[in-house]
């Protein structure tokens, strides 16, 4: 449970990080006339990110969740998987990327990186991960939750989004 304990923590510090480059790329984003749209999501969502966390932590020690090699390691090859699917998704957005979703006009769309063969690759990152994190311990209830809580959570995101974009002042002229 010791090394598991630190896998949760360096995913809750990354999600720090995450932050700290959304809080930068907003402030680009503001700059240069973006418009955030969707904001009544957002705390449900850091909601549920949070949940998540707690839940791959605290699920395996209240339910005596053993560590069991043949789901585990293959449950973290995919979470990992996810992170490096995740970056390549900040790297390819650069400084539009954000946990927000903040539009800037003018600006086409990113059809680059993972971008070139799925239209939202960080949102299978992140089912991915709610998935498969949850589950190297066995946490199973939290990954069965966060599963059906976050499907919900995209829809409602993924049409945000895509209004957004469908915006005549988010085309180029």
């Amino acid at each position: 449970m010791t090394a598991y304990t630190v896998l949760i923590l360096l995913v809750a510090a990354e999600r720090m990080a995450e932050l700290a480059v959304a809080r930068r790329n907003a402030a680009w984003s503001r700059a240069r006339g973006g418009t955030e749209y969707g904001r009544g999501h957002y705390p449900p969502m850091v909601l549920l990110h949070t949940a998540l966390l707690l839940g791959c932590l605290l699920e395996p020690l209240l339910a005596a969740r053993p560590f069991t090699p043949v789901l585990g390691w293959p449950m973290l090859a995919l979470a990992l998987a996810a992170q490096g699917l995740r970056w390549w998704c900040v790297a390819a957005l650069g400084p539009r990327w954000n946990t927000r979703v903040i539009v800037v006009p003018g600006l086409p769309l990113v059809t680059g990186g993972p971008y070139r063969w799925l239209r939202h690759p960080n949102y299978v990152a992140v089912a991915v991960e709610g998935l498969a994190l949850p589950l190297v311990h066995g946490a199973w209830v939290t990954a069965g939750c966060f599963t059906v809580l976050n499907l919900a959570l995209m829809g409602v995101r993924i049409r945000c989004e895509e209004t957004a974009l469908a915006r005549p002042s988010a085309v180029p002229a």
